[in-house]
């Protein structure tokens, strides 16, 4: 998937104007970068465009243990956006990434996140308004 098409599905999936998707986008990343495992962001980040490789770039080795909650808040602050916007935006992020990348490597993410996470992002095929 290229970096329009991401953008793209992350502006049809969350109800957010379409100039929120790529600091959604960004936000979002950053912060999973600080959740997951810097050998787990890179992985990530391989299977990614390019624009979406540099917000991938863990700042330690290890993953800060933090929740949901957390994480919609770093993304909200760092997006510029209301909670709800956060939400939906990650929402809409975690399954654009389920799409963008090979299932295992998915699969390898979602390991690293509280199980709470696995509610936000759905059953595969229910990504899609």
């Amino acid at each position: 998937m290229d970096y329009k098409t991401f953008l793209d599905t992350i502006t049809r999936r969350a109800p957010v104007p379409p100039e929120k998707a790529e600091p959604l986008t960004r936000a979002t990343l950053e912060t999973l970068a600080e959740r997951l495992t810097r050998g787990e962001a890179e992985d990530l980040a391989s299977e990614l465009p390019k624009q979406l490789k540099e917000p991938l770039v863990s700042p330690t080795p290890e993953a800060e243990p933090f929740g949901l909650d957390e994480f919609i808040h770093r993304v909200s602050r760092r997006a510029g956006v209301s909670p709800d916007e956060a939400r939906e935006g990650v929402r809409a992020e975690l399954s654009t990434l389920r799409d963008a990348v090979s299932d295992g490597e998915f699969r390898h993410v979602m390991s690293q996140l509280p199980r709470d996470f696995e509610a936000v992002v759905g059953a595969p095929g229910q990504q899609e308004p």
